[in-house]
């Protein structure tokens, strides 16, 4: 804008002068951006396309193919299925939770870190410690009022073993376990 007004020759005294202020305040006060995009500390470079917010947010994935048809399986299971059953072993210890897929809450938790599971336990790795944590965490899902969960394996996680009894003891004790194996 600055450029547009200086450009115009500018002489003392006469109608150039009158000419000046009139390019002056049209240029201001037309209520039209006459100037470039840019400001000049360049805030419009970091906003997003529709303004609303600046890049250091994190914009929503759009997906590759939008048209993309959603099975009624995919879009109703977290509905149908909510809670998840979770395993993890180390070579440590063991932990397991009943997790809800809509909210992402833990329901019921249990570990052999926990100091009430430590003490009754010789270690906190092997087949009677899973046993333990899968019969724990069956009491307080109950308490909790779930009574059904799905288990799906990590890819490199193999269904037996160690988690086989995690699963296996929350079968014997009242939970309905659904397992799904690719």
């Amino acid at each position: 804008m600055l450029k547009r007004i200086f450009c115009v020759p500018y002489t003392h005294g006469g109608e150039k002068s009158k000419f000046l202020l009139q390019a002056i305040t049209r240029q201001i006060h037309s209520g039209e951006a006459r100037c470039s995009a840019r400001s000049f500390f360049g805030v419009e470079d970091f906003v997003d396309d529709d303004n609303s917010r600046p890049y250091t947010y994190q914009k929503e994935k759009k997906s590759k193919n939008p048209n993309k048809h959603i099975s009624f399986k995919q879009r109703t299971i977290a509905y149908m299925e909510p809670f998840t059953l979770d395993v993890f072993i180390s070579k440590r210890f063991v932990s397991a939770s009943l997790t809800h897929r809509v909210t992402s809450r833990q329901v019921a938790v249990a570990g052999t870190n926990s100091k009430d599971i430590k003490a009754a336990l010789q270690s906190r790795s092997d087949i009677p410690a899973c046993l333990a944590i899968g019969r724990i965490l069956s009491e307080r899902a109950r308490e909790a009022d779930v009574y059904t969960a799905s288990y799906t394996p990590r890819e490199r996680d193999k269904f037996e073993g160690k988690i086989r009894a995690v699963v296996q003891s929350l079968i014997d004790n009242g939970i309905d376990v659904k397992i799904y194996l690719d």
